[in-house]
């Protein structure tokens, strides 16, 4: 009886190392933290992004979160520079991301082929156009996004240096560029690899013989013919670790030392508002009591005058008259010391309780002019 052939393998290459795979990870938590922290700040007003900043707690959540995130962002950038470092110094092997011309070539080739008129893929290098463009775009926003967020977070001392309005420039640049990464993101760089080819190589270090045939030729065809670019040898690795190793620890001391300068250089308000105070209703304080020609003199001076109008009668816009209120003292209390939307809450330095109690007595006996 002849046994069943064995099922074979497809063929898989090593594509990321297991730090490149934790970098990609702290890369993704950060970015999705940030969007989700960034976003509902940039559009507050629109239904969605209201329901999720009640989602995390709030506006002034959303803000921590976010410099939560925007810390663990400079972390992994930290992290980066000391593994590119150990890369080219330690390991030997050439910064195979730095664009070159090649690239144009590889990129005209693409489109010809994609429109029909060139046959062949070109076989492009371990890392191709795409890779390289979706490294360097992340790199100059990060970067961007890093120096602006500074300024926003350390307001006062940006102002020491630049203008004024460079803080506010600033926010503009930041909101708009971190709009821009998620549209690289989720657009740009979830189509190639989730829907144009489904790469799920940065998760498991490898990549299918297809994926390379499709977008890695030349590199694939340097490892099946063993031409793929000499490495050092053990010792030679294991010599230039000794020297890096010191430099690198001291390095990520610096880089650690001004990371926790750059969240603590200067205190910066996460409030939006001044929190209002409880409005406690004083009960030695009664609506009899009150003088209504005191209260005429009072309203005089307050800037409740500037909408509800000189004699309490109304003002423009349809700000509701106040002379002749059926409100109980109680309630015109509690609406003078909280507030609306539309109108501001007056606090008992600026308007005592005595002062209250005879603006109501001035309004509620007094009928409308």
């Amino acid at each position: 009886m002849t046994p069943e052939p064995k099922s074979i393998e497809p063929a898989r290459y090593v594509r990321f190392s297991g730090v490149q795979r934790f970098e990609h990870l702290l890369l993704l938590i950060a970015f999705l933290g940030l969007m989700l922290t960034g976003l509902p700040q940039k559009y507050a007003v629109q239904e969605w992004a209201k329901t999720l900043l009640h989602f995390l707690g709030g506006i002034e959540s959303a803000r921590i979160l976010h410099r939560f995130f925007a810390l663990l962002l400079m972390v992994e950038v930290i992290l980066h520079v000391g593994a590119v470092g150990y890369r080219l110094f330690v390991l030997g092997k050439g910064a195979s991301l730095l664009p070159r011309l090649r690239d144009g070539r590889d990129l005209v080739n693409w489109v010809r082929h994609n429109m029909g008129s060139k046959p062949e893929r070109p076989a492009m290098p371990h890392y191709n156009f795409i890779n390289k463009l979706d490294y360097w775009l992340t790199v100059i926003g990060t970067v961007i996004l890093i120096i602006t967020g500074y300024m926003l977070w350390n307001p006062v001392a940006t102002t020491h240096l630049l203008p004024g309005d460079a803080v506010p420039t600033a926010r503009v640049i930041h909101s708009e560029q971190a709009l821009l990464m998620v549209i690289l993101v989720v657009i740009w760089h979830g189509y190639n690899t989730l829907i144009r080819r489904f790469n799920g190589s940065i998760w498991t270090g490898k990549i299918s013989r297809s994926a390379m045939v499709s977008d890695h030729g030349e590199a694939l065809q340097q490892l099946e013919n063993g031409t793929q670019a000499a490495v050092l040898s053990p010792e030679q690795i294991a010599q230039r670790r000794r020297l890096y190793v010191p430099m690198a620890v001291v390095i990520t001391i610096v880089a650690s030392v001004l990371l926790y300068a750059f969240v603590t250089f200067e205190k910066t308000a996460i409030p939006t508002i001044p929190r209002p105070e409880v409005a406690i209703f004083a009960p030695q304080i009664k609506a009899a009591e009150g003088d209504t020609n005191v209260g005429a003199v009072v309203w005089a001076t307050v800037r409740c005058a500037l909408c509800h109008g000189a004699d309490a009668a109304g003002g423009q816009d349809g700000v509701p008259a106040l002379r002749g209120t059926n409100l109980s003292f109680e309630n015109f209390f509690q609406q003078v010391r909280i507030g609306s939307d539309k109108m501001p809450a007056f606090r008992a330095e600026e308007l005592p309780d005595a002062y209250v109690l005879h603006l109501y007595t001035w309004l509620t006996t007094s009928s409308k002019p």
